[in-house]
């Protein structure tokens, strides 16, 4: 299959992507609400509902902005490599859950997410520099 008819599919298919998706096909993350999808043996995962996907899609969008100096980045546009994603999407999370309960693994996206809320009230609140520090002592990266 083809990359356009790939993308054509996926978006017929997948009507809520999640944005955590990189994370958790790398299983840096887990998520009561992924709903795993096989096309052209390639696996997808969408959100299974409306609001679990706008509250992570708000995360993650903050998040790249908070991670852009330590991506040597003045502001983020354009998408990311898969590197630099992965170091947002696994980085961020597990900075996040250490800075929120000092645990360093994401068995759930939504529970994390939801306990943040609580904690700091609104995703603008989180504290982004802390999680930025965490996540790259968290998750270095590729080791060459």
């Amino acid at each position: 299959m083809d990359e356009a008819a790939f993308r054509q599919v996926r978006n017929d298919l997948v009507a809520r992507p999640c944005p955590f998706e990189r994370a958790i096909l790398r299983a840096c993350a887990g998520c009561r609400l992924a709903e795993r999808r096989q096309i052209a043996e390639r696996e997808l995962i969408s959100c299974a509902t409306v609001a679990g996907q706008e509250r992570c899609l708000t995360c993650y969008e903050r998040l790249k902005q908070s991670f852009s100096f330590a991506l040597g980045r003045s502001k983020i546009t354009t998408p990311l490599p898969h590197a630099q994603a992965m170091l947002v999407q696994c980085g961020g999370l597990k900075g996040l859950q250490q800075r929120l309960n000092g645990a360093a693994e994401v068995a759930d996206v939504d529970q994390l997410l939801t306990q943040a809320l609580v904690q700091w009230g609104n995703s603008e609140h989180f504290p982004y520099s802390q999680v930025v520090h965490a996540a790259l002592s968290l998750h270095p990266g590729r080791q060459r």
